[in-house]
């Protein structure tokens, strides 16, 4: 199985040198190439002359602020993005997570652990091997785990990591309830703290991408009190 660390490089941005240059230093010994940039504008530059595999990104950056940098890396591209920031209250986590980053760490942090939490993000969206698990299928929406990838009526639907992972999840066992806390965890396998409203906010995002009517979803089913559940044959 490929070693993820040999994959594209890993673009930085973070205005503060110092943490860059922490960040960088221990990305670096860990295998990885880190590439870095000091603002938003050139943030977007190396985004797009290298294409990295993996962003971490400050919020609080000059020229383009790493809100509206989250948006546009969005819109250009899956790549996994863990944020990296000074703001701690919930609604900011959530409002990350509603633009599509996979992570969210709060400064000051550990070096050590934010390289483990890119390791970690990397492991799931890191195609499966061949034959590891079978082709999962719902009508139209196909889900093909040897190709790490997503189609519904034939068109590839382009799904994040945690997304992905996510309706991995809940298509491999149809009916079965899932907790918010157990679907965490198939996020968050290495102790992460994270508050259950980003799974709401992850299911949210994946109903715009594969329901008719995501206002009147058929496929991921709300439990209410409990969880969610995706819709058995029968039931579409």
């Amino acid at each position: 199985m490929q070693d993820p660390r040999s994959a594209n490089p890993i673009l930085v941005v973070e205005d503060d040198r110092n943490i860059a240059a922490l960040v960088e230093t221990y990305l670096a010994r860990a295998g990885f190439e880190p590439i870095v940039a000091h603002d938003g504008p050139a943030g977007l530059e190396l985004l797009r002359r290298h294409k990295p595999g993996f962003v971490v990104l400050d919020l609080m950056l000059p020229g383009v602020d790493g809100w509206d940098l989250c948006r546009e890396i969005r819109k250009q591209s899956d790549v996994p993005i863990l944020i990296l920031t000074a703001r701690e209250e919930e609604l900011d986590r959530i409002l990350g997570f509603s633009l599509g980053a996979d992570d969210y760490v709060v400064k000051p942090f550990s070096p050590r652990e934010l390289v483990e939490r890119v390791k970690a993000i990397l492991r799931r969206s890191r195609p499966a091997a061949p034959d590891a698990d079978a082709r999962l299928q719902h009508g139209p929406l196909v889900l093909e785990p040897d190709k790490h990838k997503v189609t519904l009526d034939g068109r590839s639907i382009p799904l994040t990591p945690s997304e992905y992972t996510l309706l991995h999840t809940l298509m491999s066992a149809p009916g079965r309830v899932f907790s918010r806390d157990t679907l965490l965890g198939h996020l968050h396998r290495h102790g992460e703290a994270v508050v259950d409203r980003v799974i709401d906010v992850h299911i949210g995002k994946l109903r715009q991408k594969i329901e008719a009517d995501p206002s009147e979803p058929r496929l991921i089913l709300t439990v209410r009190g409990v969880g969610y559940r995706f819709a058995e044959r029968d039931e579409t």
